[in-house]
């Protein structure tokens, strides 16, 4: 599908079975407004050819549909580049370019035997660099991700988590309709003061790079961008960056759902096979976007899994997360999984587990790794005033202790609340781009007021007091003692505050605690990294519970037989030891999740090694004894170790 060059010549194949006339039309230079107009013929399986005896290197083409009367025009839905402008329509155009050569310096994928060795890294590529304490050479962001002095890659190696997530990276529609301005379609934005789309969760083009974080890319309304390839040849040079300090990396693809308002290729070409619609002939929308993509269908089913491999072989990409992966077939699933398999055997497959039903469970009787909420809505709670967690001092309205205490083995199906056949199949998070940050979670948990109260200075709320900073610790430790793959979002390892600052003066919100910043190209979302300082007691106990999840396999990848739980008077406070097979230590792990009063353990006989406690952790520092007991403040927690004896 898409276009081929052939000898000398240029093939053009495109599926849209209900229309009349398909015709190709190629420019000289995508302003052009007149091109030369080239019939398709079809064939009986709905796809129209076309061949043009002429290597058309470096052109541009749209097919021009006649359906019922209708004209319409698009780029190609299998475009592995596309030149856009800077509007909500995009009037894309697919550029006729070969495969660029690239030196990859003998790169390949990451080998990953086991996916709970990864701590992954979740972030919006521009979110990394764009802030002026990234400090980047401004030279596009993905060259600014892979240089930044403080930003990027500079910071995942300073924080040592070895996987990275991005936010979608494929082609999307950046722009959305004017506020309060509606499409020929009736669809009027009231929703969306900004315009814009920034996380990119409305994808346009599944085979084709973001153009607006290339060198030539720009974000002035109706500016042309992507007229150059740069975007391919500076991803490729960040991914290959990204490997040599042996950081995995994952893309978060959208499969479920397309772009709503532009000139999307796969409603104007065959609307009725790609999407799930009603009796009515209107999109279904289980995904809450607008609509759904039919994932069972021939040609979706074989877009969305070439995409994977191409995505695999031209990128070097280790592994995706499936926005909400619920939508998508079994099927299709299977085959992902057969195919990238195929190119690399340690491919890492993580499902968004929900999106019109709620499959963790299926995904891992199919083998894939799924976001884990119960263990993110157990540990913190689903809302920060009417339903908190165990950091809290509360029960989130599905969890109690015993599954809690499944949680921290694995959510293992076994047990109560259970999902998993295995530990490897559940990530384990307690921040994602969606919802309030973890740090903010916790500070309108315990004052509501901050909910609703307007901040005119961010640096009032960034500052954690003590209480909040012994829960934020208590949360990540939590984490990380859980068995399963960990994740953490962008900022949360300095309990990051996300107050909406927009000086257009367009947002009422101005002020306010965000919680669904997805529109918000500014230093909403943009990292400072300048708070780190702030908070440097909390962004130093992330690193150094990442470097002991690292060198201690025991905390990560246990066998649930090799955990044992111990039984104390306030439900509230989570003891157990470990010992596994997987690790030349054992250890004893005390969690006291009252926010009021302390407890106390008492310590199997013999010297133990103290290597967290709630104040700092200790690993390559002096060594410290504990023997016979430890107390624990209220929102505190500890781990012990000591050599097993074999």
């Amino acid at each position: 599908m898409g276009f081929s060059f052939i000898n000398e010549g240029t093939a053009f194949r495109v599926f849209s079975p209900l229309s009349d006339v398909v015709e190709v039309i190629v420019f000289d230079e995508y302003e052009g407004d007149t091109g030369k107009n080239y019939a398709c013929e079809k064939d009986g399986s709905g796809i129209w050819n076309c061949f043009i005896p002429e290597k058309l290197l470096n052109k541009w083409y749209v097919y021009r549909v006649i359906q019922n009367g209708k004209k319409e025009y698009t780029a190609d839905p299998w475009s592995t580049f596309v030149t856009t402008t800077n509007h909500y329509l995009q009037f894309p155009k697919t550029k006729l370019i070969c495969p660029p050569e690239f030196d990859w310096e003998g790169d390949t994928f990451i080998q990953v035997n086991d996916p709970r060795d990864l701590i992954i890294y979740e972030a919006h590529i521009k979110d990394m660099v764009t802030h002026p304490s990234a400090k980047t050479y401004v030279q596009g962001i993905y060259n600014d991700f892979r240089e930044a002095e403080v930003g990027g890659i500079t910071h995942l190696k300073r924080l040592g988590v070895n996987a990275i997530e991005l936010l979608p990276m494929q082609k999307f529609a950046y722009f959305e309709l004017p506020f309060n301005q509606q499409t020929q379609e009736r669809i009027k934005n009231t929703w969306n003061p900004y315009s814009r789309n920034y996380w990119g969760y409305m994808t346009s083009f599944f085979f084709a790079p973001e153009t607006i974080y290339a060198s030539d890319g720009v974000l002035k309304e109706n500016a042309v961008i992507g007229k150059y390839e740069s975007a391919i040849h500076e991803f490729k040079h960040l991914v290959k960056a990204l490997h040599k300090q042996n950081m995995v990396v994952i893309m978060d693809v959208v499969y479920n759902h397309a772009s709503h308002y532009d000139q999307n290729p796969l409603k104007i070409l065959a609307k009725e096979h790609y999407f799930h619609l009603n009796e009515s002939g209107d999109y279904v929308n289980n995904s809450h976007t607008g609509n759904d993509i039919n994932t069972s269908a021939e040609h979706s089913r074989a877009l969305i899994v070439e995409s994977v491999l191409h995505w695999m072989r031209e990128y070097h990409i280790d592994g995706f997360r499936f926005d909400l992966a619920g939508i998508i077939d079994w099927e299709t699933i299977d085959i992902i999984k057969q195919e990238a398999a195929k190119i690399n055997p340690d491919v890492i497959l993580i499902a968004e587990p929900w999106g019109g039903e709620y499959k963790p469970a299926g995904f891992s009787d199919h083998g894939w790794t799924s976001w884990n909420d119960k263990i993110r809505n157990g540990i913190k709670g689903s809302d920060p005033v009417s339903d908190k967690g165990f950091i809290l001092g509360g029960w989130n309205h599905e969890t109690s202790r015993f599954a809690l205490e499944n949680f921290i083995r694995g959510t293992l199906r076994n047990a109560e609340q259970g999902l998993f056949h295995s530990s490897s199949h559940s990530l384990n998070y307690l921040e994602s781009h969606d919802g309030f940050t973890l740090g903010d979670f916790i500070r309108i948990s315990l004052d509501h007021s901050k909910i609703n109260k307007t901040f005119n200075d961010k640096a009032e709320i960034t500052q954690l007091n003590d209480q909040e900073l012994s829960i934020a610790k208590l949360a990540v430790l939590s984490l990380f003692v859980s068995q399963g793959v960990t994740m953490i979002h962008a900022g949360q390892e300095w309990g990051r505050s996300k107050v909406i600052l927009d000086p257009s003066g367009k947002d009422a919100k101005h002020g306010m605690l965000d919680h669904d910043s997805y529109n918000k190209d500014n230093e909403t979302n943009w990292l400072n990294f300048n708070e780190i300082e702030i908070n440097r007691n909390l962004f130093d106990y992330y690193t150094g519970l990442i470097e002991i999840r690292k060198q201690c396999p025991a905390l990560r990848k246990a066998n649930p037989s090799d955990i044992h739980f111990k039984v104390y008077h306030d439900p509230l406070h989570v003891t157990f030891s470990i010992q596994s097979d997987t690790d030349p230590y054992e250890y004893f792990i005390s969690l006291n999740g009252n926010t009021r009063q302390e407890n106390s353990i008492d310590l199997p006989r013999g010297v133990w090694e103290l290597l967290v406690d709630n104040s700092s952790t200790y690993l390559n520092k002096e060594k410290i004894s504990i023997e016979n007991s430890y107390t624990l403040s209220a929102s505190g927690g500890v781990i012990l170790r000591r050599l097993r004896i074999t």
